[in-house]
């Protein structure tokens, strides 16, 4: 055998095993990696993809084939069907193709989109949400010459795609375009390797090195040590003790006033249904406070096939394996669908924080991590109302004790729900922080008095109709 051959028989072996240990410590460390390739048509995505993969257990890693959206994905927020595919703890995921992916042709004064520039925004913030979470990114751009990308479009193995025709045509325009998605997305928790892609041979190498290489960089432990704001950890204003709890209505009164608002729900329903605008319907408040009766009397007059009631509880096993939003990325509702959350992405700064549940590190970065997400969602378009139902400790027990002498509704309460009385100050503190941090311009919250039931539920029947008829008519 050649000497030479065997020299790079031997380094490859030793790269393989550097590789395969990489994946058994991030599945003991519990770590998930994700590594993408960008890159024009024909750079050599798959062959790297599948190089980097021959020393893996394929029990332990997953490849993700992102194409054009079909029809279904569409209907939803653009990022979901990206954070459908992000690797749980202690697996490695590979995005042939990814959140990247769009027209990032520059026009012919070498500018890009101003759309596609905002999308780049969203996925720095996101991609540092996920690193912050613990999560090991590899960015790797597969770059080629114009030389050697049209060889291999010019290769007898079928027919060009739309995309492959532009790249043929308009080289530059997307190598302009591309310059410009590196330079804006390449951060320090996320920073793009650069690999000259026009040898497949080197670069399937080059690419394997960098990855078994993340040990070596302390990649492992960069979700552990990072420091971030721990937030404020203070409440001021004293929102909820301003709240004016006397606000009532009686039986007769709302029994009228929710007979006059049926139709206008239903209405509603249509018109977001025919403008295919999505709504999310956030409800969170203490415990007793009319969350689901509310529910039930505003979803009564609606077509079912048009919504959903997302109940939130405590996090499957499943759903602990991933980023806290994961899940309610999942739930999300379509264009012109209505998703009604009873409780929601807010129990990571409300009862995982009171309970401990979650460090204090991980829901002081929260506030920033949900003002993110529902940016994001609501410049696609979403209308989002969050609601805050309020009532006094005597009230709660109140109705505690209603529940208890009542056989129907004694499932309703818990063991849980009588410690969390005595919890009842640090709710108030956590929840007057969070109206503070996440209460926007466009998705402000609102503290509905809710001691009585019946003004409470037409206080937000009103609020929705209102809201959605003011943003269907700008």
């Amino acid at each position: 055998m050649n000497p030479g051959k065997k020299t790079e028989k031997a380094d490859k072996a030793v790269l393989y095993e550097r590789l395969a240990s990489l994946q058994r410590s991030a599945r003991k460390e519990q770590i998930p990696v994700l590594i993408l390739f960008e890159g024009m048509e024909r750079a050599g995505k798959g062959v790297c993809v599948r190089e980097l993969t021959l020393p893996f257990d394929p029990r332990g890693f997953h490849v993700a084939v992102f194409g054009k959206p079909d029809r279904e994905e569409r209907r939803y927020p653009w990022f979901r069907r990206y954070m459908m595919e992000i690797p749980e703890k202690g697996s490695i995921h590979l995005f042939n193709d990814s959140w990247y992916t769009d027209d990032t042709r520059a026009d012919k004064d070498g500018k890009v989109k101003p759309e596609v520039r905002k999308k780049w925004t969203e996925i720095c913030r996101m991609e540092r949400q996920l690193v912050m979470d613990g999560m090991i990114v590899f960015k790797f751009f597969l770059r080629v010459s114009r030389e050697e990308h049209k060889r291999r479009l010019d290769f007898p193995d079928g027919k060009r795609t739309k995309r492959e025709r532009s790249q043929r045509k308009h080289f530059k325009r997307w190598e302009k375009g591309y310059r410009q998605m590196i330079e804006a997305t390449d951060t320090p928790w996320a920073p793009w390797i650069v690999v000259d892609a026009d040898r497949l041979r080197e670069a399937g190498i080059r690419v394997m090195e960098e990855v078994a290489s993340g040990p070596e960089k302390g990649l492992l432990s960069v979700g552990k040590t990072s420091d971030l704001p721990m937030g404020t950890d203070r409440a001021e204003g004293g929102r909820l003790e301003k709240i004016d709890l006397s606000r009532s209505m009686d039986r007769q009164e709302y029994k009228r006033r929710y007979d006059a608002l049926k139709d206008s729900l239903r209405a509603m329903q249509e018109k977001t249904y025919q403008k295919k605008i999505p709504v999310a319907i956030v409800f969170e408040g203490w415990d007793a406070a009319g969350k689901g009766g509310t529910i039930k009397r505003l979803t009564a007059p609606m077509d079912p096939r048009g919504y959903e009631v997302v109940p939130v509880s405590a996090p499957t096993e499943r759903e602990k394996a991933r980023h806290y939003l994961w899940r309610f990325w999942e739930r999300m509702p379509q264009k012109g669908h209505i998703a009604v959350f009873d409780r929601s992405w807010y129990g990571r700064v409300l009862v995982e924080r009171v309970e401990g549940f979650a460090a204090r590190k991980e829901w002081a970065r929260a506030y920033e991590e949900i003002r993110e997400m529902e940016a994001m969602l609501e410049r696609e378009g979403m209308i989002l109302l969050k609601f805050w139902l309020h009532i006094d400790r005597n009230e709660q027990e109140h109705r505690f004790k209603e529940r208890m002498a009542d056989p129907e509704k004694q499932w309703k309460l818990t063991p849980e729900d009588w410690r969390n009385r005595e919890k009842w100050d640090d709710y108030e503190k956590a929840a007057e922080e969070m109206f503070r941090e996440t209460g926007t311009k466009d998705a402000p919250w609102h503290v509905i008095p809710a001691n009585s039931k019946y003004y409470a539920r037409i206080k937000i029947m009103e609020t929705i109709l209102d809201t959605v008829e003011e943003r269907l008519d700008t």
